[in-house]
């Protein structure tokens, strides 16, 4: 079993940045894929950025590509996605997800363990 807890969502005006936490337990990080996802209002969940087990490989969607930059810290067991020149339509509930597969699947269907969410409100 794997617990992820997300931290770090808020209000932040257009062209502002934000950093995602996520620590996990149960299952350290460096042994699996990890993801971001996010879904905003009357939308599906949407694959944002994703970590392979080796922390080398990076994925991220063409709407977050050259903004967004996913990290992880094995020591603290966490996984990191710093958010900059952020847009309105950036505004979602973003997620935090594992897998118990070292590579990255960019289908919410692909994890098995996800997080609470943390909201992220981007004003224009």
């Amino acid at each position: 079993q794997v617990q992820l807890v997300e931290s770090g969502g808020g209000l932040v005006q257009a062209g502002g940045s934000l950093r995602l936490s996520c620590v996990a337990s149960g299952r350290t990080a460096s042994s699996s894929a990890m993801a971001w996802f996010r879904q905003a209002p009357g939308k599906e969940r949407e694959f944002v950025s994703g970590l392979d087990w080796s922390g080398r490989n990076e994925y991220y969607s063409d709407s977050v590509e050259g903004r967004f930059t996913i990290s992880r810290d094995v020591a603290k067991n966490a996984v990191f996605l710093q958010m900059n020149s952020l847009k309105p339509e950036d505004t979602a509930d973003y997620y935090c997800a594992a897998r118990a597969m070292r590579i990255v699947d960019t289908r919410p269907t692909g994890y098995a363990y996800w997080g609470q969410g943390t909201q992220v409100t981007v004003s224009s």
